[in-house]
């Protein structure tokens, strides 16, 4: 088989992490999410990935180059966003029998990708308490796809259209057109046409489906995808008088100092020197090339590449990005007063982010201040800086 991934969006949405990358190289366990959609393809026999990119297309590229994991790797842009529909349409003459179409953004469990490869027409379907929020598939009596409706006012089902589908050269035998009322081109109104001639079968996902919509939806596929490691693997050093409790996965060349404490699950990348005397918490992952200074104390978050964290500060529930540098005493607050969810700023809204607890969102190359303090939900934009005891109550853009 083939796949398709579409990668070609900026991805407002998670600003400001998507200033400085494009969304597929944004990273859950210390891996581009990309990395874990083509690690999934190769076990259904995926010989070719072809990637539709178009913002900061040249950062894919360079980062995978003309294969992964033994599937060739063909890249072609989409110059103008004009949709799903017409990415698909910019790919139609390099496709051969069936493929996937996978959203490059959305983490899919790798059996039911398996699954969904069985099957000549397919899309990946979720249950959903929000239909309202979601294209909703109607399923005829016979069991198939008849019809996706988009965001319906009306309940019709609660099967919201998940990661993706399984095509083959049949969805291009209607032309591209749009919906009535649309600005661009979407797949479920090729869906549509297509259920009238072929049968769709509605794949009822067992395993997850995480999409990346914004921020914090990294730490949302975070807590889900730690789970799934088994094992721990421990190729650094830990020194005499550090504790490990639970899973915890460790790369080469990382120093764990005595008096640390990491309760895992864990991930630690390479080159890392942790502690002395800080806590490492459950569902944190930490890149490589990080240091995290004495007595920090870091819970369920992600902290990119190259992060400097100095001693005394804590940081829960919060995504860190590459080349930040935290002053000694800053903190990241990650729980309301009132105990309800934290909600973020997003083109001057107050957005929900359905997480009672979230710490700050910082972008690559930020620099604060010591004895920082900042408010719940909070972003800081790249290469911002803030003064020694800054209170952060807004954004920093």
């Amino acid at each position: 088989m083939q796949a398709v991934i579409l990668a070609a969006g900026k991805s407002t949405r998670t600003y400001p992490l998507t200033l400085t990358k494009p969304k597929p190289l944004l990273k859950i366990l210390n891996k581009p999410l990309l990395a874990h959609q083509l690690e999934a393809l190769a076990g259904c026999n995926v010989n070719e990935a072809i990637i539709i990119v178009g913002y900061r297309k040249e950062m894919i590229i360079d980062y995978f180059k003309d294969s992964y994991c033994g599937i060739k790797l063909t890249y072609v842009e989409q110059k103008e966003q004009l949709g799903t529909l017409h990415a698909l349409h910019q790919v139609k003459h390099l496709l051969k029998e069936r493929f996937f179409v996978l959203y490059a953004d959305d983490m899919c469990h790798p059996l039911d990708l398996k699954e969904a490869a069985k099957h000549k027409y397919c899309a990946a379907l979720m249950e959903t308490k929000t239909p309202e929020r979601f294209g909703i598939a109607k399923i005829d009596e016979s069991g198939f796809i008849c019809d996706i409706v988009e965001k319906p006012k009306e309940f019709i089902g609660n099967l919201a259209a998940a990661w993706g589908y399984v095509f083959d050269l049949g969805i291009f035998d209607s032309p591209l057109e749009k919906e009535e009322g649309q600005k661009e081109y979407f797949i479920p109104t090729a869906v549509r046409r297509l259920c009238k001639t072929e049968k769709i079968f509605p794949l009822k996902l067992k395993g997850y489906w995480l999409p990346t919509g914004y921020p914090w939806d990294l730490l949302n596929a975070n807590e889900v995808m730690i789970q799934e490691i088994k094992e721990s693997r421990i190729e650094g050093t830990v020194e005499e008088g550090a504790v490990i409790k639970g899973i915890a996965v460790i790369g080469k060349g990382t120093v764990v100092k005595s008096g640390s404490y990491i309760e895992g699950p864990v991930v630690i990348g390479e080159n890392c020197v942790i502690g002395p005397n800080c806590f490492i918490r459950s569902g944190t992952v930490i890149g490589n090339n990080c240091k995290i200074g004495n007595a920090v104390e870091i819970k369920n978050s992600i902290i990119m590449d190259n992060t400097h964290i100095g001693h005394l500060s804590y940081f829960g529930d919060s995504v860190l990005g590459e080349n930040v540098n935290i002053g000694a005493g800053t903190i990241s607050g990650n729980l309301r007063h009132d105990n309800g969810n934290v909600k973020s700023m997003y083109n001057g809204i107050l957005v929900d982010s359905g997480r009672r607890k979230l710490g700050v969102i910082i972008a690559d190359n930020v620099h604060t201040g010591i004895n920082t303090s900042i408010y719940p939900g909070r972003k800081i934009f790249p290469g911002k800086t803030t003064n020694p005891g800054e209170v952060v109550k807004k954004d920093i853009e």
